[in-house]
């Protein structure tokens, strides 16, 4: 196979390198290349964005592989060039590379996905931000969001500093267009590291920790920099961090690409900053890391191209990656005046023998002889048993490398090698995730787990069961989240989450009742965690208010892992779609309590809303519209009586109405009505009040809407029921009358506004039924009162 690197700098030399070791590459070529590549394939002077040159030279010369060094080409589109040319690349599309050519999608995309990440504002417009810097004080970082080759960001102490830096970038435009939108973001403190996976679209796979340094001068001084060095493993990451990561960010990251029709291929690298309330994302980059990929691929034990193929071809969840049991020590030599302006066409001179890998960035050849073709010249990197060991090995061999101007960091790896001495086969330990509560008593080790057993309680099980759901309770989570999974309560930060004036939080509890039965005898667990969440969803939403955290509670008689799992991850999607955190929650295992089988689920929500934008019933008036919104189904209400009357139906019987199964219907979702209600908001039309149809039906939730000396006139024959009520009417011989006080009978939401509000609320939501209107009411009869004849 003949394979392709594109780009000039230390990485894809690191990456020719490697692959050149490949059986299954019988030539390689770089594009353009550099003197140290020059050594082992053919350099090839095609700039890295002349992408119709590339293909033509990729077509020509029959390159079965092209592997993608840069983040320029990839954000120009090489990989969508490449494969209608019917070429194979390695690397993102344009659109999914969107995650590092724009800080402004990626910051976006990662409130939208709840990927822990520093709270953040996009600007662009200069006056505006400059006023947000004013206001909101130091320390701060200003992002360049477009590419500005890894120096557009700015890490802040003082206001002068910020306020040059926003200038330098919107002003000056030093970056360029990559200064049109910058990022002002909250300053992290804690540990740096970086985690880069492969990603086939689905599956995410991460390389060993690296750490990278990108400050110019030791001690973390000076401008930022591509990076002055870096080390790999790093302790700093330890297994249950890189599983905490894979759950929080690299998977909800590969899921929410794939939603947006932007599947992820290629390498991820997460830049992450290891904050006191757990992994934070600083930034991602779509490509290998430079210096991170000096300091890994020497400790990578298997051929690279069957790994980078095995990303393309979608089979990566069949690939284990095996790591030399050593450590990596990158250290970085720098032209005269890097990261400013720095001379070229300086002469090197490396002595032989030297016991490091030597990796050529910025060299061009001349005459013969590698001289300085860029601020970054060259990467030395050294392995050996232990960190300390590979340090002192790199820095021996930076004493026989000779060029004027040449600067470099002494402190790579210092802090990090005193206390690393022993084999990074100890990253390997397995620790636990977190603490089971079960029947309100932590699980523990020792005797305590046989002791349980004997009553009939699997501590086990319970540990598989928090393992398993751990990955959709933290893909809820927000840069809010202080505190969530494993912690004895959870905690959010209001400040983080809210930009409000007088916020009011808004709280509701709520189960989903005999549903679970139907679930249970179905072994289906997929829908009814969203019902518990959209249920406590509508019940805040008719205040006005919109979700914050979640929890949920679930108890059974045994409890069994997957179906725990399942439940949970109903929940979390459900929260997602809300735009809100699964904080957390509790599962009980409590024999002798429950029934073999059974099971119940509970939750509790919060939220908040403006203070002056409480939904107040006072204000409803006689003459008002009341609007209906279609539900789902029975929501989570009457199950005692549907199980009843359709019990001995069986609940896989299909029936023609309902285009399935009587029990798949029974278990259709509890509809949520915030985003429809967010686009009335939106369009200027707030209800006056709002009444959630659940348990008590319309007898009982409407007037809770309603004001002293206010009833409702609703006509039945303004919406058609949907069959599977007439149904459990018909075979349960029930009273119209009851039908209407124990089901939503098709109306799941009642909006109540104003005549004019009303017309207008219909454009904006066609689905939206008038369904009666409010009445003067003397406080003698029904309250909500019928007419018309049933649909």
């Amino acid at each position: 196979m003949r394979v392709l690197v594109v780009g000039s700098g230390g990485r894809e030399h690191a990456l020719a390198w490697k692959l050149a070791g490949s059986p299954q590459v019988e030539r390689l070529y770089v594009a353009p290349g550099n003197a140290g590549t020059a050594e082992l394939a053919r350099n090839v002077p095609i700039p890295v964005t002349d992408i119709p040159a590339l293909v033509e030279f990729a077509r020509t010369e029959r390159i079965g592989l092209t592997v993608v060094g840069p983040e320029a080409p990839l954000a120009a589109g090489l990989v969508d060039a490449f494969a209608a040319a019917g070429l194979v690349a390695f690397g993102p599309t344009r659109l999914a590379a969107q995650l590092e050519a724009s800080k402004a999608f990626a910051k976006r995309f990662m409130i939208e996905e709840g990927i822990p990440t520093a709270p953040a504002v996009v600007f662009s417009d200069y006056e505006a931000a400059h006023a947000y810097l004013r206001h909101v004080g130091v320390p701060i970082v200003v992002k360049a969001s477009g590419l500005a080759a890894g120096k557009g960001v700015f890490v802040c102490a003082t206001l002068d500093e910020a306020e040059a830096a926003l200038r330098a970038t919107m002003i000056e435009r030093v970056f360029g267009s990559a200064g049109d939108e910058v990022v002002i973001e909250s300053c992290l403190q804690g540990e740096e590291v970086s985690l880069l996976a492969l990603c086939d679209g689905r599956t995410a796979v991460p390389l060993i920790p690296a750490r990278d340094y990108k400050r110019v001068g030791d001690g973390d001084t000076g401008p930022n920099t591509g990076g002055m060095g870096g080390y790999a493993p790093s302790p700093h990451l330890p297994p249950h961090l890189i599983r905490e990561i894979e759950t929080r960010v690299l998977q909800p990251t590969l899921d929410g690409m794939r939603r947006r029709g932007t599947p992820y291929t290629g390498v991820l690298y997460a830049g992450l900053m290891l904050t006191d309330t757990g992994p934070r994302v600083l930034e991602f980059n779509c490509r290998f890391g430079d210096p991170e990929t000096q300091s890994l691929l020497p400790l990578l034990d298997m051929d690279l191209a069957e790994v980078l193929l095995a990303c393309i071809q979608g089979r990566l969840n069949r690939v284990t990656l095996r790591w030399k049991p050593e450590y990596a020590v990158c250290v970085v030599l720098a032209a005269g005046g890097y990261p400013g302006e720095c001379a070229r066409g300086v002469p090197i001179r490396i002595d032989s023998d030297i016991p490091a890998v030597i990796f050529h960035a910025g060299t061009r050849l001349s005459d013969g002889q590698p001289v300085t073709a860029g601020g970054r010249v060259l990467a030395v990197t050294a392995t050996a048993p232990t960190l300390s060991a590979a340090r002192d090995r790199a820095y021996a061999a930076v004493q026989h490398i000779h060029f004027d101007g040449v600067h470099y960091r002494t402190d790579i790896a210092l802090g990090a090698a005193s206390g690393a001495g022993a084999s990074p086969t100890a990253f390997d330990l397995p620790i636990g995730v977190a603490d089971v509560l079960t029947d309100g008593v932590a699980a523990g080790p020792g005797d305590a787990a046989g002791a349980y057993a004997a009553s009939g309680v699997n501590l086990e099980a319970g540990q598989r069961a928090v393992e398993m759901m751990q990955a959709a309770v933290t893909g809820t989570y927000t840069g809010a989240v202080l505190r969530g999974h494993g912690a004895f309560g959870g905690l959010f930060g209001l400040r983080e989450a809210l930009n409000a004036r007088d916020p009011v939080l808004v709280a509701s509890t709520d189960g989903v009742g005999t549903k679970t039965l139907i679930a249970a005898a179905m072994q289906r667990y997929d829908t009814i965690g969203h019902d518990i969440v959209n249920h406590c969803v509508n019940d805040i939403l008719v205040q006005g208010a919109r979700p914050l955290f979640f929890l949920d509670y679930i108890a059974a008689a045994s409890l069994e892992p997957a179906q725990v799992a399942e439940i949970v991850a109903g929940c979390a999607a459900a929260c997602r779609a809300m735009g809100c955190v699964l904080l957390g929650g509790e599962t009980a295992e409590m024999p002798g309590v429950y029934q073999p089988g059974a099971f119940d689920l509970a939750g509790t929500i919060v939220g908040w809303v403006e203070r002056d934008a409480i939904a107040d019933p006072l204000a409803v008036r006689p003459g008002d519209v009341c609007l209906g919104l279609p539900s789902s189904g029975l929501h989570t209400n009457g199950y005692s009586l549907a199980r009843r009357v359709l019990g001995d139906l069986g609940w896989e019987t299909v029936l023609p109405d309902f285009g399935g199964a009587l029990g798949d219907a029974l278990l259709t979702p509890h509809r949520a009505y915030l985003r429809e209600v967010e686009r009335l908001w939106q369009a200027g039309i707030r209800p006056a009040a709002m009444a959630h149809i659940t348990g008590g039906g319309f007898a009982d939730n409407v007037p809770r809407a309603l004001p002293p000396g206010v009833g409702v006139r609703l006509d039945r024959s303004s919406w058609s029921v949907p069959p599977l009520f007439r149904l459990i009417q018909t075979r349960g011989r029930v009273a119209e009358d009851e039908m209407y006080r124990v089901f939503n009978m098709g109306i799941g939401l009642v909006l109540i506004l104003s005549p004019e509000d009303a017309g207008r609320a219909r454009e904006v939501l066609p689905e939206a039924i008038p369904i009666g209107t409010t009445v003067a009411w003397d406080g003698h009869g029904p309250r909500v009162e019928w007419v018309g004849d049933r649909q």
